[in-house]
């Protein structure tokens, strides 16, 4: 039969010890929810007992939806060695659950705590029996344990054998800072499992080392069938394991049975962001913005003929779509696949004009959108082959309560002029500017009837902006597109055409 794993999560509580997060019972609440009813963790640990009455509030609302939803018993709150305070906080709130924190290693004891394992102990089954008699149910953290057990180990067993009868739920073996290997994960678990055949042991990973994924897979060949994480790896530090990374790499890699909906991480995973203000890494495995998209032409190319850059880790599995950069180092395949999305079509020879604006914006802006991509199209098929002037060079500068100024370097049928000219704002200083080369050719600029400057609907501020100026023409109204990341240089090539078609009616060689 297939293994099946527990998740507990503990993002709302270990992960509110992440520097600078703090949620608001609100927040909590609508956390909680989310990870018991749509992505179906195991458990959760939401609070320390004792903390502020707004942790109170927040902990008695949540017990007070788990029990009429049927969650009750799976909401667990961190308690201390402190008899009847702790226990009578979480009982206040309705809570069913303590994890009550212990010392798992000497040094902790002696010199954190100042008493012996002994006095240790009898603390410890004080506080149980209170709570028990009050009717929780009682798991154990030994905190520090890894160093515990690499230290003392005799200090750990002597710990766990005098629990052992206590009426312990979950024996929690928290890898407090972070410093084992999955090697030494392995071992220390085989042992306490080996040992303690009867006991359900949790394991608990900090990931300092940048290992608490590969610790969580050690500790289930190990034995271990509960383990810890958190949404987007909050936690102290460098954070818990990643309940994403966990939960796939369970699935795929060990062939584990889970609980989890894994359609709803990148939602509650996006929750979590945004309450707790930590951005979530671009690359960061399975939930970061970046991680389903192809750059390289290449990779679109083996997936269009084969899905031959294709793995386990489809976007479908977590309700996210495969996409394909546009930039500089995009194929055709790429811009196929986006054609694709966007249901348009072009011929080979448009398909070829657009690819090559592509790779030119590419080189002066890292990535390129879909949402890009119809603006890029409506500029290709509408320019003509007019090349009577060309934009070599142009420096605009721009400053507040400060007249702009701009100077350019300009190519007119082969021919070089460099100009220069000030204006309110960048575009009218550039205007004033090409009105001087213009003079030279007998041609002047028509009027400008309207300017309209717009960025796609995907709202990005690093999206390329379209300028759409129209122009009248001694009565003749004519509109021209430029596209550019800056929208003063968008405006810049929107003027730049009309003035290519000027010239080419106008059929001027040279001076």
């Amino acid at each position: 039969m297939t293994k099946t794993i527990q998740l507990m999560d503990t993002t709302l509580r270990d992960g509110e010890q992440t520097q600078g997060v703090s949620f608001t019972p609100a927040e909590k609440v609508s956390i909680a929810k989310a990870l018991l009813q749509s992505l179906r963790v195991d458990r959760i640990e939401v609070a320390s007992a004792r903390v502020s009455q707004g942790e109170k509030e927040a902990v008695a609302s949540i017990n007070d939806w788990a029990k009429h939803e049927g969650f009750d018993g799976r909401i667990e709150v961190l308690g201390f060695v402190d008899h009847t305070k702790s226990v009578d906080w979480i009982q206040e709130t309705g809570g069913k659950v303590i994890n009550l924190l212990t010392k798992g290693s000497e040094k902790h004891c002696r010199e954190q705590l100042g008493k012996t394992l002994a006095q240790h102990t009898a603390d410890i089954l004080q506080t149980i029996r209170y709570a028990l008699d009050k009717g929780l149910k009682v798991n154990v953290y030994l905190e520090d344990w890894s160093n515990g057990y690499h230290d003392k180990p005799v200090y750990v067993y002597e710990l766990v054998d005098n629990l052992r009868h206590a009426g312990i739920g979950h024996f929690m073996l928290p890898d407090t800072l972070g410093v084992l290997s999955p090697d030494e994960v392995f071992t220390s678990l085989s042992d306490m499992c080996s040992r303690y055949p009867e006991l359900q042991f949790d394991f608990h990973p900090h990931n300092d080392y940048g290992l608490a994924t590969a610790n969580v897979m050690a500790a289930v060949r190990a034995g271990v069938n509960s383990i810890h994480c958190t949404i987007n790896c909050l936690g102290e530090r460098a954070g818990n394991a990643s309940l994403a990374e966990v939960a796939v790499v369970l699935r795929d890699k060990m062939h584990l049975q889970l609980a989890i909906d894994e359609s709803h991480i990148v939602a509650i995973s996006n929750m979590v962001e945004t309450f707790s203000g930590k951005r979530v890494a671009a690359n960061a495995p399975i939930i970061g913005a970046d991680v389903f998209t192809q750059t390289a032409g290449i990779h679109a190319d083996g997936d269009q003929k084969g899905g031959l850059y294709k793995t386990k880790l489809g976007p479908e599995r977590f309700s996210r779509t495969r996409s394909y950069a546009l930039g500089k180092m995009s194929g055709k395949a790429s811009l196929k696949k986006n054609l694709e999305q966007l249901e348009l079509e072009l011929s080979e020879e448009d398909q070829k004009k657009v690819l090559d604006r592509i790779v030119r914006l590419g080189d002066s802006k890292q990535t390129i959108t879909a949402d890009d991509l119809p603006f890029i199209i409506a500029d290709v098929l509408a320019s003509k082959d007019y090349q009577h002037i060309k934009l070599l060079n142009c420096s605009i500068t721009s400053g507040f309560n400060l007249e702009s100024t701009v100077s350019i370097r300009v190519s007119v049928n082969g021919k070089e002029h460099i100009a220069s000219g000030f204006g309110n704002g960048g575009f009218d200083a550039f205007i004033h500017a090409i009105e001087k080369v213009l003079s030279l050719y007998d041609c002047r600029l028509p009027r400008l009837a309207d300017y309209e400057v717009r960025i796609p609907k995907g709202g990005l501020t690093s999206a390329l902006t379209e300028c759409v100026i129209t122009w009248d023409c001694g009565g003749d109204i004519r509109k021209t597109r430029g596209v550019h990341a800056n929208q003063v240089f968008a405006a810049v090539l929107a003027t730049l055409r009309i003035i290519n078609m000027q010239l080419h009616e106008l059929n001027i060689q040279s001076v």
